[in-house]
């Protein structure tokens, strides 16, 4: 765990955010330093009856929230005094900003020696790609990721979420926290660069490899697996889509056992792996055929007890209604730290013993005076000065 190590993030929208949100559920103290405005991801529609972001929400858990005007030299020293007491700081700004607002790794770790900075850039921090711009759908699609998602001759279709920002995310919150192992092991510092683009090729992992060895050029095939049969979906009667993946053939031939047609694994075209995808298509119809007589509730039923690997496609609000979302306390009613009202938010997919519930995300500019305090040592004074020269903002309810 991260717990006693302190993370400034200064990213903004989603992919920094998350991985700042990631370090915090992995047991890091994570101040958000925002500009004067906030974070757009705060005015992100559909806003709550409460005026806050499900967006903002999503990703900002377990943070508090400072705002600094970087542009000035009272808020430039009020960083730097952060940045002496913090173990990492965390962005996602184009590749040429860090320098001129003097938060790059060579100008802060004069300030800190051993100070992480862990850098989110769409591309590349070189050429005429340095300052292109570089969204979650133009990532997709430059990646290769769209043209091996959706179904076999159809429209490219991107994944369902920010695939590009969330995965470079996790990659950063990684990547920084092994900074941090080495800073702890050594006393210096080190710089932590993730690109989009280089992350959504790293998921390409089996496909790109397949490729690179000289095989065929990866394809979108639907909910089919391109090298295991069978692994599909399959419309059942009550019109719910099974997802079945028996790899293997124990599986298999339990599934064929199941379905009441053991004479598949007999059949020279389904007898061997290599059969099946040859014959994909036949062994498709085989199967849509039989699950089309039993509703996807029967089904589930025969394969639990049978063992046989199998799921109903589930909407988002089925999936986090399922029993076994709540037994691993995914959904989470978090209360409000300016009210008595609770929200239900997403939980920690880390599972430590003794890990505390992260609070709720953070009223813009609510830590601004004890961060500064508790952090920087800065006096009431000083802070009263800040904010008549318009360098930090504080939160209207916080009295200095």
């Amino acid at each position: 765990m991260l717990s006693g190590k302190r993370i400034l993030d200064l990213s903004w929208v989603l992919g920094g955010t998350f991985a700042g949100q990631l370090l915090a559920q992995l047991g890091a103290e994570v101040i958000k330093v925002e500009a004067l405005d906030g974070d757009y991801a705060r005015r992100v529609p559909p806003l709550l009856d409460s005026g806050e972001s499900p967006f903002f929400l999503s990703v900002n858990r377990g943070k508090q929230s400072i705002a600094l005007d970087l542009k000035s030299p009272e808020g430039k020293q009020a960083l730097n005094d952060l940045v002496r007491e913090s173990d990492a700081v965390i962005y996602g700004f184009a590749p040429s900003v860090p320098q001129r607002l003097g938060l790059d790794f060579e100008t802060l770790s004069q300030i800190n020696p051993r100070i992480v900075v862990g850098q989110i850039i769409g591309l590349h921090d070189k050429d005429e790609w340095a300052d292109a711009p570089a969204f979650d759908l133009m990532l997709q699609a430059m990646s290769g990721v769209m043209s091996i998602t959706g179904e076999e001759g159809g429209k490219p279709v991107r994944v369902g979420y920010q695939a590009a920002d969330l995965v470079g995310g996790l990659y950063l919150a990684l990547g920084t926290a092994a900074a941090l192992a080495k800073a702890l092991a050594t006393g210096k510092g080190e710089q932590v660069q993730i690109s989009l683009l280089d992350a959504q090729l790293a998921m390409l992992t089996w496909q790109a490899q397949g490729w690179l060895s000289g095989g065929p050029l990866p394809k979108a095939t639907g909910a089919r697996h391109a090298m295991i049969a069978p692994s599909d979906t399959y419309l059942a009667k009550d019109g719910k889509w099974l997802a079945l993946a028996p790899t293997g053939e124990p599986f298999w031939i339990k599934l064929c056992e199941t379905m009441g047609r053991a004479d598949l694994p007999q059949d020279p075209r389904f007898a061997t792996g290599a059969a099946r995808i040859q014959n994909i298509d036949a062994l498709t119809q085989e199967l849509s055929d039989a699950i089309g007589t039993r509703s996807s509730t029967e089904w589930l039923a025969l394969f639990k007890q049978a063992r046989v690997p199998a799921a109903v496609v589930q909407n988002v609000e089925e999936a986090l209604s399922h029993p076994l979302t709540a037994a691993r306390d995914m959904v989470q009613d978090v209360a409000r730290t300016d009210s008595q009202e609770t929200v239900r938010m997403l939980g920690n997919p880390f599972k430590f013993s003794g890990m505390p519930d992260l609070p709720f995300p953070p009223p813009f500019a609510q830590d601004t005076v004890d961060v500064l305090q508790r952090v920087a040592g800065y006096s009431s004074d000083r802070i009263e000065a800040l904010q008549r020269a318009g360098a930090i903002r504080v939160r209207q309810s916080v009295s200095v």
